[in-house]
């Protein structure tokens, strides 16, 4: 690392620089990075990526716990700029790595021209990338026309989004809930509960903001793990959307006794998402994947599914 004051280089990360300015100002992190994802990529998938910048996250908050109660200490200052830079260049690597399988384009930026990107933005979001709630006559009217659409994933998900929910799921997911309390857990942004909220659904969204760097965190989104929102809200259904793969949270809904319901939003691919091996394991909840709603799921080529863990009966 360059001898500047950990503040000067904080202020020049907030300027958020480039994949390359970032390598060029630390090779040394960067030769790291690179080794750490060609191990990750070596069996041919994209499927720990999510884990490994979640890992990296992990680092990074607790550094930044250890400073603040050392604010003297410059070695700890220095330490927490280092993996900070780390976890900004390993997301920008894969957004590289990610954007260029889908679209087999390796160098320069990759945008939307013209008609792709208004046509998308009219399609999926009300303002930036604020999503809404998607209307299934339009979207599968014109989704078919772009020519484009291969490169909305890629582009998208860097910055937390992994999906996009019709308006059509959203009502099947009000008529699940059947009036009763809801906790979102791993929330992100919030959006899925601000689309059930906006239907009379009594909801809150939590979420460790542990993807600060990625996903632009509202007021909306209580600060709570997994665990910890489950014991102080012992809720009788929870939903949650594209869990991290292998997460160790979901554990956590099997054994809280209040939950009658539990949502998963995610993957049939079963590596992209949740804890398949929690899944199996628990005993208390019968569960199958809904089609009726994984259909309503969107886009189609995501392969996406909605899974219900519904209470076994006491006898």
């Amino acid at each position: 690392m360059t001898n500047e004051q950990p503040e000067h280089i904080l202020k020049w990360l907030g300027e958020k620089p480039s994949l390359g300015e970032l390598e060029k100002r630390f090779p040394e992190i960067r030769e790291g990075v690179r080794q750490e994802l060609a191990t990750l990529l070596a069996e041919g998938t994209a499927a720990r990526l999510p884990a490994y910048l979640k890992r990296l996250q992990r680092e990074e908050t607790q550094l930044e716990r250890t400073c603040r109660g050392s604010r003297s200490d410059r070695k700890g200052a220095t330490a927490l700029i280092r993996q900070m830079v780390r976890v900004r260049m390993a997301h920008l690597a894969v957004k590289q790595h990610l954007i260029s399988e889908a679209t087999g384009i390796t160098g320069g930026k990759v945008r939307f021209n013209l008609i792709n990107g208004m046509v998308a933005q009219k399609l999926l979001f009300s303002d930036g990338l604020e999503r809404k709630p998607v209307s299934l006559f339009w979207f599968r009217l014109l989704w078919p026309l772009l020519w484009q659409r291969k490169l909305l994933m890629p582009l998208v998900q860097p910055e937390g989004i992994y999906c996009f929910y019709s308006k059509s799921l959203i009502d099947g997911l009000v008529r699940l809930i059947e009036g009763r309390f809801c906790l979102e857990i791993a929330a992100g942004d919030g959006t899925l509960s601000r689309f059930l909220a906006d239907q009379g659904v009594t909801v809150v969204a939590t979420d460790d903001h542990s993807w600060k760097h990625e996903v632009r965190y509202p007021r909306s989104v209580e600060m709570r793990d997994g665990g910890d929102a489950l014991r102080e809200y012992l809720p009788p259904v929870v939903i949650c959307s594209w869990p991290p793969a292998g997460n160790r949270f979901e554990q956590q809904v099997f054994r809280t006794k209040s939950v009658q319901l539990y949502i998963v939003i995610g993957s049939r691919h079963h590596f992209a998402a949740g804890n398949w091996e929690a899944y199996h394991q628990q005993t208390a909840f019968d569960y199958g994947e809904d089609r009726a709603l994984s259909a309503l799921l969107l886009p189609p080529e995501l392969d996406g599914a909605v899974y219900l863990f519904r209470r076994k009966l006491q006898t």
